[in-house]
């Protein structure tokens, strides 16, 4: 039986929910299974070991702890920002999400409080899951093979003979 390994392409199916049940991402109602390649950090570190040793049609459980998800919440990720900085015509709603972009990228910001008076927001820079228990249930689909380094057979293998003499 087939189990998952680093450098594995896999396809799965996950929902993920808070400590509460609250239901935060789910590839069921995308209707799209995700796929990766183990290994390649493109996910949570603890959700990529989580898939390790999995089969196909394996269904399984993991809890992951603030930490090994999107990390404590960090109460200096504050940021004060003019309101002028999102234009005359701009919405801001206590708890709303804006996006913006920074110096390392754009990024995703909660609109923490408003200072009316001084014309400012204060902008909550965390993950929005940062602080968060999480818990995801894990259905594995495929298991295949990493394909992107491509692999020569003696057939394909060519060799180069020099005249004699030479």
């Amino acid at each position: 039986m087939k189990t998952v390994e680093v450098g594995n392409n896999v396809k799965l199916h996950y929902v993920g929910t808070l400590n509460d049940g609250t239901e935060f991402d789910s590839s069921h109602s995308r209707h799209e299974p995700i796929e990766f390649t183990v290994g390649e950090a493109h996910l949570l570190k603890a959700f990529e070991n989580a898939v390790l040793g999995m089969t196909e049609g394996e269904t399984k459980t993991v809890k992951l702890t603030a930490e090994e998800a999107y990390g404590e919440r960090n109460e200096d990720a504050l940021q004060t920002v003019p309101m002028a900085a999102f234009g005359p015509d701009f919405d801001f709603i206590i708890g709303g999400t804006v996006q913006g972009q920074g110096p390392m990228g754009p990024f995703l910001a909660k609109i923490q409080a408003l200072e009316e008076e001084a014309q400012q927001v204060i902008l909550d820079m965390n993950h929005p899951l940062a602080g968060e228990d999480l818990t995801f249930e894990i259905e594995m689909l495929t298991i295949a093979a990493d394909t992107s380094t491509p692999q020569t057979t003696d057939s394909e293998t060519t060799t180069t003979e020099t005249a004699e003499g030479e």
